[in-house]
């Protein structure tokens, strides 16, 4: 009997501190580090970087940006370039809503210090203390190394102000309180990367896995990576636009040649038919040679995955990920 207690209450004392370590954030918000007094300098090289990484390979514009997608590339409109954008809004979700990062003080950047930036970047976390709904990709962003984070935050401050308030993002219940539990300060410093991890390093950034991958509630499924099947639903378009397979599969880019891998990233161009801008190709343009063939390289490497996807075909119940998407009807379910 005395053993039978003891364990009832290691099991009662397990459970309480799961709940207040699940719980906390739950209810109270999300766990956040202080921000810090430091700063990064403004040199030529890390403003050479931040460019780059902002406007090509992390393609941050293509989020806080008002786009025309009465357009099938979906440009900037005019004048908005990182002034904010009301992203998607859905039953059960919310709005979704990317900020205003122009240097602009009052709507913008402007009055944040430097480690509140970085905070957000990296850790998903507002100025305010707030949990930020992750796709604002900061999981991918977490493995930014530190001289990166520094160049993109120099960068952003060259950003000319564009004074322009827009709705906070609103959360519907419960997942305004499921946000919480998934920032995780970021304490440790970020190394470069490894010469042999550069193309995943590149890819992570990039967002090729999260936007390729299919997901449930904001869950990537598993066994799916890069498999297709990914719900865009923006603002002003009637139906959803489902990411490609780029797995190196038969319903995936086993057919890509690395000539024709670089075609559609950088132009959205595939033989007969363009690609919805919603694909940033108008970013990765900008790409370096030897940066797209090493992100290539990572892409060819991936497990296959036999998912058929397509935006050119009649939307139809999927039974491997449960979307409504083209060609769903002709994938069969294996396990």
């Amino acid at each position: 009997m005395r053993w039978s207690v003891r364990l009832v209450l290691v099991v009662v004392v397990l459970a309480l501190g799961a709940l207040l370590t699940v719980g906390r954030p739950l209810l109270f918000g999300p766990n956040a580090r202080p921000v810090t007094g430091r700063t990064f300098e403004a040199t030529e090289a890390r403003l050479a970087r931040g460019e780059y990484l902002v406007e090509n390979v992390a393609h941050c514009f293509h989020c806080h940006s008002e786009h025309d997608f009465t357009k099938i590339e979906g440009p900037i409109v005019e004048g908005m370039k990182g002034a904010g954008w009301f992203m998607e809004e859905g039953p059960g979700l919310g709005k979704i809503v990317a900020p205003n990062i122009t240097s602009d003080p009052a709507t913008g950047l402007g009055a944040w210090t430097d480690d509140e930036v970085a905070r957000a970047i990296r850790e998903g976390i507002g100025r305010d203390g707030t949990a930020l709904f992750p796709i604002m990709p900061y999981l991918s962003y977490r493995d930014m190394s530190d001289e990166d984070l520094a160049s993109v935050i120099v960068y952003l401050r060259t950003i000319p102000p564009v004074k322009r308030q827009l709705a906070r993002t609103s959360l519907e219940f419960p997942i305004s309180r499921i946000v919480n539990t998934i920032p995780v300060p970021l304490e440790a410093s970020v190394p470069e990367p490894a010469a042999g991890a550069r193309g995943a390093y590149l890819a992570k950034l990039a967002e090729c896995q999260t936007c390729h991958t299919p997901a449930v509630q904001g869950e990537p499924l598993p066994g799916m990576a890069f498999g297709g099947g990914f719900e865009f639903r923006p603002v002003g378009r009637t139906q959803a636009v489902v990411s490609a397979n780029i797995t190196p599969g038969a319903s995936g880019i086993a057919h890509y040649d690395e000539a024709l891998f670089d075609q559609v990233m950088r132009t959205g161009r595939l033989p007969g038919r363009q690609l919805s801008g919603i694909m940033p190709y108008s970013h990765f343009t900008g790409l370096s040679a030897d940066d797209m063939k090493a992100i290539w390289t990572h892409i060819k490497a991936q497990a296959p995955v036999q998912h058929r996807v397509s935006n050119t075909d009649e939307p139809t119940d999927c039974a491997v990920c449960g979307i409504t998407h083209g060609r769903g009807n002709l994938n069969v379910k294996t396990n």
